[in-house]
């Protein structure tokens, strides 16, 4: 049998996936070689036909791989649960998707056989029908958390199908997108595999997801919710692409993917037809694969296996591409990409969306003004502020967390600032976190009271790959010598390196007395913190303070 590592092929060349599934199909209909009896009664739901016509989702692979392409994906784009709800095939969600894994998987096996060249099966994810970064109550009511499990719901029954990879593609939300993934993960857990993730993201003509995130803002929380490619299709042809994927070349630390339309679509007599002719589509990868490093290429709607049978003649032979840049120290909101290592230096955190320290963000808070928070935010912005702290912790009321959350979901949607997530509580942060659609920070942990607040706090960070503000406070209060700043640095640091962290993820907050109270012990503070900081650089590689 073929060694099937989808990882280790891309770094012998370019692996390159097949065409449409969907738009081949809706063919066959307008064609009248699928019928209503074929869908069950149920038009529309691709997905049954790998129950009632397997024989037609295979003979669909096996075109494909005639052809000559190294991985077909699973008739399963639309095979969550809410999806297939619609059609009342709820029940039928394990069923649905190894079937349609198995199928891919067979074909794959023939072509392997014929020549003994690995072919890959992608286990096809797609959007569920819900938005929760929207603010719409209908498509915005689903949490993440409950996404996450409908993912992995999924999941498992590609793997039980027989699946190479996952490939979660024609994302438009980046918390669906991020569940999609940790269910994944999560799925590959319970069954003991370890299989790559691809995360594609959708764009629109101008270059943005459906909800107005850039593509090195998807790129941020892709790679810090540990997806293993990344890349763009569908909603456009490649010509609208090239301007994203240069972005995504010069500043995503993640092997690169592209799966284009065969154009925009265009309604001719009220039927979609998409412009593009095979050799420009082919052209066109493979200019992609020459300038933008990808490593994944293949189409999506309208394309077929005449499209894509001149891009393996173009590509096929191709080196593998360049490598992709290490990944940087980055922050993110739903919206855009900042880094953390500012130029010139140094970051700056807007303190006024927070009501331990405004006066207006309490009164407002107790208002329920959420418009008036969000023009504070905007003004903090404006005024210079690359983060927004935001405390919503108040002694009149005791609903810190269900503020968190509109707050956090609000600011996401329409401030491209990144936000710091400032809260006494751990289950505060973790509530918000799961509703940032982006990278941020944490503030604050210390050793006060022990390891409780970190043993809670570090878990969080490494699943949402965001920073924290670290305190050199422990047991014994404040640090206040340069010697102990260090040395409890020290203690928060190699915890975190041993619970998977990255240095960058220490914000050190090194912490001083104020000078004007006069008294002797105090005298040397400001010297202490000082010294405090440069000897956290000098002795903790990566730690920012």
């Amino acid at each position: 049998m073929a060694e099937r590592n989808l990882l280790e092929a891309i770094t012998r060349g370019i692996v390159i996936f097949d065409g449409a599934m969907g738009t081949t199909l809706q063919r066959m209909q307008l064609a009248n070689e699928l019928t209503v009896r074929d869908f069950d009664g149920r038009q529309g739901c691709n997905e049954v036909l790998s129950l009632t016509r397997p024989d037609v989702i295979a003979a669909v692979h096996r075109g494909y791989l005639e052809v000559g392409f190294d991985a077909v994906e699973t008739n399963t784009f639309g095979a969550s649960r809410p999806k297939l709800e619609e059609f009342e095939l709820g029940a039928k969600v394990h069923e649905v998707n190894v079937a349609a894994a198995r199928i891919a998987r067979e074909e794959a096996a023939k072509a392997e056989k014929a020549d003994g060249r690995p072919r890959f099966v992608a286990g096809s994810l797609g959007p569920s029908g819900f938005l929760p970064s929207s603010s719409d109550p209908d498509l915005g009511r689903v949490r993440p958390s409950e996404l996450f499990q409908i993912f992995k719901e999924q999941c498992e029954a590609l793997i039980d199908g027989g699946v190479d990879c996952f490939i979660a593609e024609t994302a438009q939300d980046l918390l669906e997108l991020r569940s999609q993934i940790f269910g994944a993960q999560a799925a590959m857990q319970v069954k003991g595999k370890k299989l790559p993730i691809i995360a594609q993201i959708t764009l629109d003509p101008s270059g943005r997801m459906l909800l107005g995130s850039e593509p090195l803002a998807a790129s941020v929380l892709i790679s810090a919710a540990g997806a293993d490619v990344m890349g763009l299709n569908c909603s456009t042809g490649p010509r609208e692409m090239v301007d994203p994927l240069r972005a995504l070349a010069e500043g995503a630390p993640l092997p690169l993917s592209c799966q284009p339309n065969a154009g925009i679509p265009e309604n001719r007599e009220g039927t979609a037809v998409y412009p593009l002719l095979p050799h420009e589509l082919a052209e066109a990868l493979a200019r992609f694969v020459r300038d933008f490093r990808l490593s994944i290429v293949g189409g999506c709607c309208g394309t077929t296996p005449e499209h894509l049978k001149l891009t393996v003649d173009a590509i096929r032979g191709s080196a593998p591409a360049r490598k992709s840049p290490p990944r940087q120290p980055m922050l993110s909101s739903g919206l855009k990409a900042a880094p953390l290592l500012q130029e010139p230096r140094p970051l700056v955190i807007g303190e006024r969306v927070n009501s331990q320290g405004s006066k207006k963000m309490k009164e407002l808070l107790l208002a329920n003004d959420f418009s008036g928070i969000l023009a504070v935010a905007r003004e903090q912005v404006e005024g210079g502020a690359h983060a927004l702290d935001v405390c919503v912790a108040l002694t009149e009321r005791a609903d810190e967390r269900d503020q968190m959350t509109r707050t956090v979901r609000m600011l996401s949607g329409q401030i491209e600032a990144p936000l710091c997530i400032d809260s006494t509580e751990p289950d505060v942060v973790a509530e918000a976190l799961e509703w940032l659609p982006g990278v941020g920070i944490v503030n604050s942990v210390h050793l006060e009271r022990g390891w409780e607040k970190i043993d809670k706090t570090f878990p969080l960070l490494k699943q949402y790959g965001s920073c924290t503000v670290a305190m050199t406070i422990d047991e014994s209060g404040m640090a206040l010598t340069a010697a102990r700043k260090l040395e409890v640095a020290k203690r928060i640091y190699d915890s975190a390196l041993k619970d998977g962290l990255q240095p960058w993820q220490l914000l050190f907050d090194v912490l001083t007395f104020t000078l004007a109270t006069g008294d002797e012990q105090y005298k040397r503070s400001a010297v202490e913190t000082i010294d405090g900081i440069a000897a956290i650089k000098r002795e903790l590689p990566g730690a920012l303070t």
